[in-house]
Order: structure tokens, then C-alpha cells, then sequence
């Protein structure tokens, strides 16, 4: 009868087995169960080739095994007993039978897993986000929107949504006369693209392709493109860094090109070297009417070419170097060639750090000038007094100029007496800009006399300037009844409620100012009434009043509001109330007295808060 014992043999024997033996004579194994096989009849066999009683071996389920199986256990080693007596000896040669084989197991598992990793492929060692990044963006040059980009290579082809935008933006080029194509980023290669669209293009006549992050690389796009196009009249190229190589390359173009009049380079990184190449260009182009270098880094040396250009050329009018870094030097370098140059109309030096030598120079040079030219920018040139007097100078000899800018310098009271005192023999000024130079009553009142025999000057701007309610009275008293001025800019003059009553009480009789700026003026709801009286009485002039800055609350709101109800006349069409201290009741007096207006008179008045 077949019978099975359970042995679990770890580094101690258990006490189930009733052996007490040394624990060196067993294997250090999990628990595992002996099948017990009764002889057959005389002979006996050893299942594992041993000459001894068969046995099974099982692998045991667990460490401890279950309550269960110990009771078999236990049952099964009783019957065991109970027909044979398992012998120390008999225990010592299953442990030296079994032991081989267990050996010989775990060494085999070794291998087994020490080959499979030999033998295992190796794996690839991970990019990180931006190697991923660098290789995949590889001869990747612009961006034209997020998630969109365009290859740099002309021959590969161009990603489906940029390539659709791009068609999109060449139909433009090719069927409306003015183009605005800034801001869209799409750099060099999509300046090659869209370029194509203007060769032998009959119908643009005035493209932007500024801020598009252009290189210099981007200009050779217009190699051949411009040499054929006879319709295009004016390129913007602001904002795009093409520095003075890129300069270099499209005013090798330009020479051959005789249609495009006006180009636009302001922002572009240029220098005298690209300042020398445009020289060059314009020493043989004769098309070219209007150049914009503004904000540049133009220096003397750049200015000294662009100089020798204006005693070549005679078909420039207009040059605009505001923003760069020509100085007193740069200065006396133009000076010398406008004396030989007869078709300037329009000299923008405006933030050039000139000073009152190099306006010296240049006053000089305009006296001589042989052309008529109208317009002179020369504001933030650090002049003071004495380059007013140099100014005034050149005003009393000027019958061409109709723009003169002194904003934002220093001449004072002296100063704008002595422009004061020029503009009494001209006669051909209309725009006078005086801000921001620190001018007092003194020098207000001195301009304000001019007024009275001078019906020339349509726009005065006097702002920036502190000259309080004193400076407002005289000037309050010219316009009242004489002069013809129709804009009028007294922001951040300092003039307070008393200086808007002599300005209100000059409206009630004026009949010519038709823009009025009054911001930043200390107001209040005071100055709010001054002004909604004069607003009352018919004035058929006044259009545009600015009263921003002015710390009007709602009574001076509410002032107003009633003055443009009861004035079925009014003129006025905008007004800004902009960044004072008006609540919800004071704004709906006003939309409410917009809506009256509308109602009655079917006027729209534009109403700022």
C-alpha cells in the first residue's frame, strides 16, 4: 500500500519528522513531500536510480504550510509509521540523492539568466526632451505660428499649414495694390516664397513686410525680383534685423531698380557700414523719393557718406535719421552737403544728440541750402538758448519751411523769446512745436504777442511746459480775438482751475480753435464748470477737448453734461474724460447727454471716460 510522507527540511530539522539529527547533515531547501512507494514484491527500486524504497518528491506550497495540510501531514506521517520506520540512514541517502540534482537546478537557472542577458539586444539609450528637440528641429529656420514651421531648405517641402498661409499671402500680393504683411513671422524662407509673388507683379503698389524676423539672408529673396517689377512704389522692411550686410545686399539690388520711391529701414540694426552702402545706392538711383533709417546705430562716419550721397543725388526729398547717434559731427557733415543739394524736402534729425554746435553747423548749411525745404525735425538735440538763437537765425531767412519741431529741448524763456522775435518776419511757418522746453509764462507770453500780427501759424503746441496760470492768461488773451490758430496743446502746463477759467473765457469768443488739449492740468471740477459755461454759448469752432488727467469728479461730469444738452449748436464731436475720478453717475450723465445730442441734433459725439 502506497503511502506519502511530507518532509519540510530547512537549515534546523522540523519537529514533525520526530528526527534529531545534526543541522549540518541537511539541505538548506524549501519544503518538500516524499511519496512513499511499498515494495514490489521482492525487488526494489529507487525512483531517482538509488538502490533503496522509491519516493516522489513534491515542492511544498508554503513555508508554514496551512492548518490543513499539517493535520495531513501529521495523518500521513502516523500511517507511515505505522507499516515502515524511516531510518536515519534511509534520510541520508534521499539528501545525497536530491542534493545533485538541486545543485544542479540552480546552477542551471544561473546560466540561463546570465545568457539571456548576454544574448538579450541592447537597448537604445534615451534622447533627452532636447536632443529630441535639436534633432528634430534640424534645418528648421522660422516659426510662422505655434506648431507650425517651414524648412530651410528651398527643396524640401514646406509643412501643409504654413505652406497654405503662405498661398494665402501671395494671393494678397497678387490682387491688392496695398499689402500689410507685418508681424507674420515667417522669416527668410518665407520672404523667398511670397518674393516670387511680386516678380513682374502689375497691381502692388505698397507692401510691409516688416517685423518678420528678416535676416540678411532674406534679401537676396528680391535678387531679380525687383529688377523686374515695375509696379511696386513703397517696401517696408522695418523691424527685421538685416543689419549692414543684409543693407549691402538689396541696395545692390535697388540700383537696378527704377519704380520703388520710398523705402523703409527703420529698426534694422544698421550701421555705418550699412549707412555707406545705402550712400552708394543712392549716388546711382534716381527713383528713390523717400528713406527712413530711424532708430538706428548710425554714427558720424555713416552720416559723413549719406552726406556725399545728398551731393549726387537730386531726386531724394525726404530722409528721416531720427534715433540715431550723428552728433555734433554727423551734423556739420550734412551741413556741407545740403548746401550743394537742391531737392530736399524733409530733414529729420529728431533724438540725435546734436547740441548747439552742431545746430551751428547745420543752420548754416540750410541757409545755404539751393532747395525749399519745408520741414526740419530737430527735437531731444540737447540745444539750449544759444542753439535757439542759431534757429531763430535760420527762421528769419527760411520762406519755405512750413514744420519746425524744437520739441523737447532746453532753451527756456530766452530761447522762446528769441523764436518769438524770428517768427515775427516769417511768414511761412503753420506748425510750431515748442514742448517740452522748459518754457515759463515769460516765454508764452513772448510767443502769445506773436500771435496777434501772425495768421500763419495753425498749431501750436506748448505742452510739457510749466507755465502755470499766469502763462494761460497770456496766452488767453491773444487767441480770444486774434490769431488763426486751430489746434491748441496745453498738457502738463501746470495751469490749474484758474488757467481753465482765462481759457474758457477765451472760447466764449474764439472762433478758430477747433482742437483744444487740455490734459493733465490739476483741473478739477472747478476748471470742469469754467469750461461747460463757455460750452453753453455757441461755438461753432471747437470739435475736440481733451480734458484727461484732470481729477474731474462727477459734479464737474454732471457740468458738462448739462452744457451739451442746453447747446443744440455744439460742435463738438469728441470728448475725453479719460483717467479722472468719475463714478457710475457721472458716466451715465454723460451717455445720457451723447444720447440727447443724437436725439436732437442727430450728432454722434465720441465720449472718453
Amino acid at each position: 500500500m502506497a503511502f506519502t510522507s511530507t518532509l519540510s527540511i530547512y537549515s534546523h530539522l522540523q519537529p514533525q519528522l520526530g528526527l534529531r539529527q545534526n543541522r549540518s547533515q541537511y539541505l538548506a531547501v524549501t519544503a518538500v513531500q516524499f511519496v512513499w512507494l511499498p515494495p514490489l514484491k521482492s525487488r526494489r527500486t529507487f525512483a531517482l536510480g538509488v538502490s533503496s524504497r522509491s519516493f516522489v518528491v513534491r515542492a511544498g506550497s508554503s513555508v508554514e504550510g496551512t492548518s490543513a495540510r499539517a493535520s495531513g501531514s501529521r495523518r500521513v506521517y502516523r500511517e507511515s509509521q505505522a507499516n515502515a520506520t524511516l531510518s536515519v540512514a534511509t534520510v541520508k541517502q534521499i539528501a545525497t540523492a536530491v542534493a545533485p540534482f538541486g545543485v544542479i537546478l540552480a546552477v542551471t537557472f544561473v546560466i540561463w539568466k546570465l545568457a539571456g542577458k548576454l544574448l538579450a539586444p541592447t537597448p537604445k539609450q534615451s534622447k533627452s526632451p532636447a536632443a529630441e528637440s535639436q534633432s528634430s528641429s534640424q534645418g528648421l529656420k522660422w516659426s510662422f505660428a505655434a506648431g507650425t514651421n517651414l524648412l530651410s531648405q528651398l527643396g524640401v517641402k514646406i509643412e501643409k499649414q504654413s505652406q497654405q498661409k503662405l498661398n494665402e499671402f501671395a494671393q494678397e500680393l497678387r490682387a491688392f495694390p496695398f499689402v500689410d504683411m507685418s508681424g507674420r513671422s515667417f522669416g527668410d524662407e518665407g520672404l523667398f516664397f511670397l518674393a516670387e509673388s511680386l516678380a513682374f507683379n502689375q497691381t502692388a503698389e505698397e507692401v510691409s513686410f516688416a517685423a518678420n524676423g528678416i535676416t540678411a539672408a532674406g534679401m537676396k529673396a528680391f535678387d531679380g525680383v525687383l529688377q523686374s517689377n515695375i509696379t511696386l512704389k513703397i517696401l517696408d522692411l522695418s523691424g527685421n534685423p538685416v543689419g549692414d550686410e543684409g543693407a549691402k545686399c538689396l541696395c545692390d539690388i535697388l540700383m537696378g531698380n527704377s519704380t520703388i520711391e520710398k523705402l523703409q529701414l527703420n529698426s534694422a540694426d544698421l550701421g555705418d557700414e550699412g549707412a555707406k552702402a545705402i550712400a552708394e545706392m543712392l549716388k546711382k538711383n534716381s527713383s528713390l523719393r523717400v528713406l527712413e533709417l530711424n532708430n538706428n546705430m548710425i554714427e558720424y562716419s555713416g552720416f559723413t557718406s549719406l552726406a556725399g550721397a545728398l551731393l549726387e543725388n537730386n531726386s531724394i526729398r525726404n530722409i528721416h535719421l531720427n534715433g540715431n547717434y550723428g552728433g555734433a559731427l554727423g551734423a556739420n557733415g550734412l551741413a556741407k552737403a545740403l548746401e550743394g543739394n537742391k531737392s530736399l524736402r524733409e530733414l529729420h534729425l529728431h533724438g540725435n544728440s546734436i547740441g548747439d554746435e552742431g545746430i551751428r553747423s547745420l543752420m548754416t548749411g540750410l541757409a545755404s541750402h539751393k532747395g525749399k525745404l519745408s520741414l526740419l525735425d530737430i527735437g531731444n538735440n540737447s540745444l539750449t538758448a544759444k542753439g535757439a538763437f542759431y534757429v531763430a537765425g535760420y527762421i528769419k531767412k527760411i520762406k519755405s519751411l512750413l514744420w519746425l519741431n524744437i520739441y523737447m529741448n532746453d532753451i527756456g524763456d530766452e530761447g522762446a523769446e528769441k523764436i518769438a522775435d524770428a517768427l515775427k518776419e516769417n511768414r511761412s511757418i503753420t506748425t510750431l512745436d515748442l514742448g517740452g522746453n522748459n518754457i515759463h509764462a515769460v516765454g508764452v507770453g513772448a510767443v502769445a504777442k506773436v500771435l496777434k500780427d501772425n495768421s500763419v501759424i495753425t498749431t501750436l503746441e506748448l505742452s510739457y511746459n510749466p507755465i502755470g496760470p499766469d502763462g494761460a492768461k497770456a496766452l488767453g488773451e491773444v487767441i480770444k480775438f486774434h490769431g488763426n490758430v486751430k489746434t491748441l496743446k496745453l498738457g502738463w502746463c501746470q495751469i490749474g482751475a484758474k488757467g481753465a477759467e482765462f481759457i474758457a473765457d477765451a472760447l466764449k469768443y474764439n472762433t478758430t480753435i477747433s482742437v483744444l488739449d487740455l490734459r493733465a492740468n490739476g483741473l478739477r471740477d472747478e476748471g470742469a464748470l469754467c469750461l461747460a459755461r463757455s460750452l453753453k454759448v455757441v461755438n461753432e469752432a471747437l470739435t475736440s477737448l481733451d480734458l484727461g488727467f484732470n481729477e474731474i469728479r462727477d459734479d464737474g461730469a454732471f457740468a458738462i453734461a448739462q452744457a451739451l444738452k442746453s447747446n443744440e449748436d455744439v460742435a463738438v464731436t469728441s470728448l475725453n474724460l479719460g483717467s479722472n475720478f468719475l463714478t457710475k453717475f457721472g458716466q451715465s450723465a454723460l451717455a445720457d447727454a451723447k444720447d440727447h445730442v443724437f436725439e436732437m441734433t442727430e450728432k454722434e459725439i465720441a465720449i472718453f471716460f
